[in-house]
């Protein structure tokens, strides 16, 4: 599905290497900007649920960690990995620390953003654990504030798997 909007980005990984977003094309993803030492980090553990009960169906959560909302992801890539892997056990793709906000900001969130604005029409991202869902085409099918807990997406996921 190179037509997918996904193939116009690539990301690196957690672990340095460069992985084009076109890789997940065809697939429901839940791209998700995230934080080790934030009020929602156990959400880590409700995402990790979702991998685990959808990836056999065509669905992976993407994980951007962030440091723009309280410097509460001040770790670097490889110890921020280990965070999740040993705390949360999480299997989904992680990538290496992006900014979502500003001058800075990555292409895919710039691109998620205009794509699905936040409340008000507003695009930028106000907190850690803003979820993007996209169905599998690559299009943005919905924007969740930080407070809605991943289980509660599962209506949602469900109908775009």
């Amino acid at each position: 599905m190179t037509d997918s909007p996904l193939a116009a980005f690539s990301a690196r990984r957690s672990d340095g290497r460069e992985t084009p977003l076109a890789e997940f094309a065809g697939q429901v993803l839940l791209v998700v900007n995230t934080a080790s030492a934030c009020g929602f980090t156990p959400q880590y553990a409700g995402l990790e649920e979702l991998q685990r009960d959808y990836a056999p169906r065509g669905f992976s959560v993407l994980a951007f960690p962030c440091n723009q909302f309280g410097r509460q992801e001040p770790g670097d890539d490889a110890s921020i990995a280990q965070f999740c892997e040993t705390r949360f056990q999480a299997s989904f793709p992680l990538f290496a620390k992006v900014e979502v906000n500003g001058d800075g900001a990555h292409p895919l969130f710039r691109h998620l953003k205009a794509q699905q604005p936040g409340l008000l029409g507003t695009e930028a991202i106000k907190w850690n654990f803003t979820k993007f869902l996209l169905d599998r085409q690559g299009r943005v099918a919905g924007r969740f504030a930080p407070a809605t807990p991943p289980a509660k997406l599962r209506g949602a996921i469900e109908a775009l798997l």
